[in-house]
């Protein structure tokens, strides 16, 4: 830390992680080893399984590339520090370290956020308008809407870096979180951070408001659409594919809604840690078993790309 005029700067955080017990360090580090390499195993491969197999070129698939993209990125901002601590016990994370661990978190995790409502726009309008489907969902519409999820989560994370390291940390530097996020930073300042909690709460409100407005409007016409089907396969075909994402958004938006929109008086350390695991490391590791399980598409494409990658090899 530097001191100035008699008032100490941070120049670097001290993460306290998820435990100090020295027994516990080894065997974490192993379960989130397994898990980071599950999440990145599982999230690559779906983007290369989509890729290769071009019954999977539609809207749906297109969407859920980005959403394993971005997966992978926000949690790969995160877990290999947290890795790294473990296995070396060294928790130190520098200054600007700190700014770029949280601008990329925060940049792919809202991404992560309007790219589920994106895709419950998609079911909407593959359920309830299928004629008009590839007229409505084109390719150069999925483009546009990806794009404005990316641009709109990197614009939200500058606002939040740069509201929140604005502020003087000249109390203490110790992180009572494993990652920088913004509560856990936003406690350590020594400066009002009445205008941050504000500015918090009305993105974060934003982002749930809007996105589960696009979604809960969504599945409200989708559900309709299906009681209205005389086709026994074919509510159940639109069921299967819905359950998914119902699946993704629920367990997405629980844990952000716990975490960010309530006031910091009413945060706990140990509890905000544990709802923290579930949206860095946890949920990017189940979303693609999530969509994998009982789709019939992306086990087809996986026989058949296993199949092409055997005969290359026999020969």
């Amino acid at each position: 830390m530097a001191s100035m005029d008699n008032i100490t700067e941070v120049d670097e955080f001290r993460l306290l992680g998820l435990t100090n017990t020295p027994d516990l360090q080894v065997p974490l580090f192993i379960i989130f080893t397994l898990v980071y390499l599950i999440t990145v195993m599982g999230n690559l491969g779906m983007i290369t399984l989509i890729l290769l197999d071009s019954g999977l070129h539609t809207p749906m698939y297109f969407f859920l590339t980005n959403l394993s993209l971005v997966d992978c990125a926000y949690s790969s901002a995160v877990t290999p520090k947290v890795m790294a601590g473990f296995l070396t016990g060294d928790k130190v994370i520098s200054y600007k370290g700190c700014v770029a661990q949280m601008f990329f978190f925060v940049a792919f995790a809202s991404a992560d956020c309007f790219l589920l409502s994106v895709m419950a726009y998609d079911r909407h309008a593959a359920v309830c308008k299928p004629l008009h489907y590839t007229s409505t969902v084109t390719p150069s519409v999925c483009v546009q809407m990806s794009i404005g999820c990316y641009v709109w989560g990197f614009i939200e994370s500058a606002i939040h870096t740069g509201f929140t390291f604005r502020l003087s940390f000249c109390h203490s530097n110790v992180v009572h979180h494993f990652f920088c996020d913004i509560p856990a930073i936003l406690a350590l300042s020594c400066s009002d951070i009445f205008i941050n909690e504000i500015v918090l709460f009305i993105l974060a409100a934003f982002n749930v408001l809007f996105a589960l407005t696009v979604i809960l409007t969504s599945y409200l016409f989708i559900f309709i659409a299906i009681l209205r089907m005389r086709s026994a396969e074919g509510r159940k075909k639109a069921f299967s594919t819905c359950t998914s994402h119902l699946t993704a958004v629920t367990i997405f938006y629980g844990t952000v809604i716990f975490m960010y929109l309530q006031p910091s008086s009413s945060h706990s350390m140990d509890t905000d840690q544990m709802a923290s695991v579930f949206y860095t490391i946890i949920i990017p590791m189940l979303n693609p078993i999530v969509y994998s399980l009982r789709n019939k598409e992306v086990y087809n494409a996986f026989r058949k790309t296993t199949r092409k990658m055997k005969g290359l090899f026999s020969t």
